[in-house]
């Protein structure tokens, strides 16, 4: 994995926690944007920590085409959370994590799921459910050329359930839920499972009061 954080002593640490980790290397690390860019497109990370306050973060857009992005920041404000779904983060953790918090999100969102933080959820859910024109970065266009199962997977992925829980949810094998799921990425033009989560808010397929109550 590839760790970008402007902070060198923070970065360092994180760096050591996960190269003790088992089952985890880092590949390589960066202070900025452009460097994580270049060092992705070098390295070819599965995953990548990244600082969502971090210089050259337009960078990331780039980043996300090479690998799994997550998100580490002391800050849950929306505009930041809102910034990393447009860019296509996997998932939003804070720093103020434990470690083995942090390790599994890491583990999660390499395996291809989508991690936020109990606390990031919330304020994401608080946005939807008060109008907030941030978090609607993306018009419906697409949506009707889904089918009706793959609707019903949008919405399922929408309400934060794995693919392994929607299987279940579907009586289907966990391969079809990602065929169907691959579909609908393909269809919509998204980049990520957390794109996927906005475009089932933004296109009505999940109540945000629904989730509200178990967020």
């Amino acid at each position: 994995m590839l760790v970008v954080d402007d902070q060198p002593l923070f970065r360092a640490g994180l760096v050591a926690l996960l190269n003790a980790a088992p089952d985890l290397t880092v590949v390589g690390e960066a202070g900025d944007g452009v460097t994580a860019s270049a060092l992705a497109e070098s390295s070819r990370p599965d995953v990548i920590l990244l600082d969502i306050r971090l210089p050259g973060l337009a960078a990331l857009k780039s980043v996300t085409a090479s690998a799994r992005v997550l998100v580490l920041t002391t800050f849950d404000l929306d505009e930041y959370v809102h910034e990393a779904l447009r860019l296509g983060a996997a998932g939003f953790v804070l720093k103020e994590s434990e470690p083995a918090r942090l390790i599994a999100a890491i583990t999660a969102v390499a395996s291809g799921e989508m991690q936020f933080s109990p606390t990031v959820m919330r304020r994401l859910v608080a946005a939807y459910l008060r109008g907030d024109s941030a978090v609607s970065p993306w018009s419906s266009v697409g949506l009707d050329e889904l089918t009706d199962r793959e609707r019903e997977v949008l919405r399922l992925v929408g309400t934060g359930l794995t693919n392994t829980a929607i299987a279940t949810r579907l009586t289907v094998t966990e391969g079809t839920v990602k065929t169907h799921l691959n579909r609908v990425m393909t269809k919509l033009r998204l980049t990520s499972r957390a794109q996927a989560v906005v475009m089932a808010y933004e296109s009505g397929l999940v109540i945000p009061q629904a989730v509200a109550k178990t967020a």
